[in-house]
């Protein structure tokens, strides 16, 4: 039920400029589901209305796309199945196409209420936050019931993006998500699969303001199964190569650093063996390859933290092309009279230090 407090601030917000908001739906062979969501979702809300629903058919090979189609969405297919990061590209696009201000990613396996998307919005109308994001897990009362093997590795997952990050969140994979325009522009991403953890690190870098708005969310799909999360192993080791490839390419500092300080500390210590044997004995015997590998340790890690500031210079010039390529598109948007454009002047993300989450 919509808190009548937040509904006020949120027609306070909308009471100058009415919002559009495009919802897309990422869809694979959800034909049971998928016609209640688009139905459920609301028309209108204080300060914005929701012209336009994308259902982003990723190769379904069911009634998904028919189902979708008849329940008033605009269906946008994939000929086969390229991943759930394909689709979220896929319908970024579309909702831009359509002059969205407010794209808003819901799941089409109805584990997540389409009622909730106005407190989910809320943040964004507020002008407090430029992506938001359900968490599942802020609140113990609000917590799904879920297997504990998902609930662990939901929570290793999250504390391995807030380390790469910096990061505060609670939730770093759910998907029942919303970001403005502008926040569309910016996420250049490399993931056919698992974008979620992704999108937060990325966005981290950059710097743009973000919010996590506590919803109740169903643990376990009623119909069918995970499309994503069917195999804990599987999933995991997606989401630690993702994660690790962007820290690679966005945390250079801390991947290459990190890595760096383990063969210190090992060279460190094969050291401090050594030495501590030829105090008490005079001699490095049996000891002496370990000089050897302790130079070696050292001599790698120095080496490392050098590749570390050479990739840091790398990804420094890839947010300035990223930010002429952002003002570019933004230009665009103005030059083509897109509402993003012509009625909300783009705030260029200055807020809030790597990582840090709003609390909604």
């Amino acid at each position: 039920m919509r808190d009548a407090d937040a509904e006020g601030r949120m027609s306070a917000a909308g009471s100058q400029l009415q919002r559009s908001i495009v919802v897309v739906i990422p869809a694979l062979n959800e034909e049971a589901t998928v016609g209640d969501v688009v139905r459920a979702i609301p028309r209108t809300m204080p300060g914005a209305a929701v012209p336009h629903v994308v259902v982003v058919d990723d190769g379904s090979t069911d009634r998904t796309v028919h189902v979708a189609a008849d329940a008033g969405a605009t269906v946008v297919s994939h000929k086969s199945n390229l991943g759930s990061g394909a689709a979220f590209a896929t319908g970024r696009y579309k909702a831009v196409e359509l002059g969205a201000d407010i794209i808003c990613h819901i799941d089409a396996d109805g584990q997540f209420d389409p009622a909730d998307i106005p407190r989910l919005v809320e943040p964004i109308l507020r002008d407090e936050a430029d992506f938001v994001t359900c968490t599942r897990f802020a609140r113990e009362d609000l917590e799904p019931e879920m297997p504990k093997v998902k609930r662990w590795g939901n929570g290793v997952v999250t504390r391995l993006v807030n380390w790469a990050s910096g990061g505060q969140f609670t939730d770093a994979s759910c998907g029942f998500r919303a970001y403005t325009r502008e926040t569309a522009h910016r996420l250049n991403l490399f993931s056919r699969f698992d974008y979620a953890q992704e999108t937060l690190m990325l966005l981290s870098r950059s710097n743009v303001r973000m919010a996590e708005v506590p919803l109740p969310v169903r643990g376990e799909r009623e119909h069918g199964e995970s499309r994503i999360a069917n195999s804990v192993l599987a999933y995991g080791a997606r989401c630690f190569s993702i994660l690790m490839l962007t820290m690679r390419d966005m945390y250079p500092i801390r991947f290459f650093g990190a890595i760096g300080t383990f063969f210190l500390a090992a060279g460190f210590f094969l050291g401090m063996w050594v030495l501590v044997h030829w105090l008490r004995t005079g001699n490095t015997i049996p000891y002496t390859s370990f000089l050897t590998g302790s130079a070696l340790g050292v001599t790698l890690a120095v080496l490392l933290y050098i590749l570390a500031l050479l990739a840091d210079m790398v990804v420094r010039q890839r947010v300035l092309q990223e930010r002429t390529m952002l003002e570019l598109r933004l230009l665009k948007d103005s030059l083509t009279g897109s509402s993003a454009g012509a009625d909300n002047p783009p705030r260029m993300a200055d807020g809030m230090p790597d990582g840090q989450v709003a609390k909604a």
